[in-house]
């Protein structure tokens, strides 16, 4: 199962960090997720700060490319198999950072992968 890490999650149902904390629980991934305030999406527990976690395999970005800095060490840390940017949080140095530690890296919507069985 490919478990996955939401990063910029939200309660708030408009944002697509939510959806696609919905869609994972729908598709029975499990899911994680980081974001600014505590809370909770779909059952998921929504943390804040830099949590350890040991079997992390995606990694979902909803943040922009400039807050993205602080997740660098942290996500790459992780050991996560790809992480995915979907469109407004492409990131080259990010994706090129995350290349060099063997990770994947796709711009690509989670939501659509889902949607698709792509995922």
């Amino acid at each position: 199962m490919k478990t996955t890490l939401v990063i910029g999650a939200s309660t708030n149902v408009e944002r697509y960090s939510n959806k696609c904390i919905k869609l994972l629980k729908e598709h029975k991934i499990k899911t994680y997720a980081i974001g600014n305030k505590e809370g909770t999406a779909y059952t998921v527990n929504i943390e804040t700060g830099f949590p350890h976690y040991t079997d992390i395999n995606t990694v979902a970005i909803y943040i922009s490319a400039k807050n993205q800095k602080s997740y660098y060490d942290y996500l790459i840390s992780l050991k996560p198999q790809r992480i995915l940017f979907p469109p407004g949080t492409e990131n080259s140095e990010f994706e090129i950072k995350a290349r060099a530690n063997g990770i994947l890296t796709e711009q690509a919507c989670p939501l659509v992968m889902l949607n698709v069985g792509t995922y």
